[in-house]
C-alpha cells in the first residue's frame, strides 16, 4: 500500500511539471511568432522604399489594400475601369508590374 502511494505521488508531481513545460514552451512559441525572425531584406527594402516611387495611376484610383508578399509589395487598387493589383519590387522600388482582376 505504501508503494502505491509513492508512485501516485511521483506520478502527480511529474504530471504537474509536464504541464508547467507545456505552458513555458507555448509562451515561448508565441512570443517567438510575436516577435517572428526578421525575414532578411524585408525590414530594409521597406525602410528604402521612400515617396520618390509613383504608381502613376488615372485620377480616382483608390488603394484598397496593400501587403508584402515575398520581397514585393502587393498594392490593390480600384480604378474607373476595374481593380487591379500592383506589384513593386521592394529591392528596386521602381519596377511596377500591373496584374488585371475581373473580366
Amino acid at each position: 500500500m505504501r508503494g502505491l502511494k509513492i508512485l501516485v505521488g511521483v506520478m502527480g508531481v511529474l504530471i504537474v511539471l509536464g504541464t508547467v513545460g507545456l505552458v513555458v514552451a507555448i509562451v515561448q512559441k508565441m512570443n517567438e511568432a510575436a516577435t517572428g525572425p526578421a525575414t532578411p531584406g524585408t525590414a530594409e527594402s521597406v525602410a528604402r522604399l521612400t515617396t520618390d516611387l509613383a504608381l502613376r495611376q488615372p485620377p480616382g484610383t483608390r488603394i484598397v489594400q496593400m501587403a508584402e508578399i515575398g520581397g514585393q509589395l502587393a498594392i490593390w487598387v480600384e480604378r474607373a475601369d476595374g481593380p487591379c493589383i500592383l506589384m513593386v519590387d521592394l529591392s528596386g522600388g521602381q519596377d511596377v508590374r500591373e496584374i488585371r482582376v475581373g473580366e
